[in-house]
């Protein structure tokens, strides 16, 4: 097998409907430092992605080791919404390991980002013994929070 050529991850791509609210999210609850928003050339969006008649806004954040683009699409005008559940096939989510879980999900309530279950506590792989919970924005994107059992945290 040869080698792909894969130097390093660039960027995790989420599409949002409301391009401030999910910038506020991750600018105010998970500490990500945001870029101004801006177009992107629709014929280039257009190529890119496949879809005629594309016109976005786009905001990258830049967290700890790494960086997430979200894009608003102001057109076409038929777009959709996906809302899978973790067991649905083509579900993703992006998982953030944290401090104080606690915390962080108090202030994800403010930004109307809830949790899907429950804290809980993590019974056995690399995260044993630590807390785990999914959260999910107003457009379903879904974090994962991962707080490392004291022992194991750097």
């Amino acid at each position: 097998m040869t080698n792909a050529g894969v130097i390093s991850t660039n960027h995790t791509s989420f599409t949002v409907s409301d391009l401030d609210r999910s910038i506020a999210f991750f600018r105010d609850v998970l500490g990500f430092t945001a870029t101004p928003k801006l177009p992107r050339s629709k014929s280039v969006i257009q190529s890119i992605t496949g879809v005629s008649e594309s016109d976005v806004m786009i905001a990258y954040l830049h967290g700890p080791g790494h960086t997430l683009e979200l894009i608003e699409y102001l057109a076409p005008p038929d777009r959709s919404e996906v809302r899978p559940r973790p067991c649905d096939v083509g579900f993703a989510h992006i998982a953030f390991d944290v401090e104080d879980i606690d915390a962080i999900v108090t202030l994800a309530l403010k930004h109307n980002v809830h949790p899907i279950g429950q804290i809980t506590t993590v019974d056995q792989g690399p995260n044993q013994g630590g807390k785990a919970v999914y959260l999910r924005d107003p457009d379903g994107i879904t974090v994962e929070l991962i707080q490392k059992p004291v022992t194991s945290r750097r």
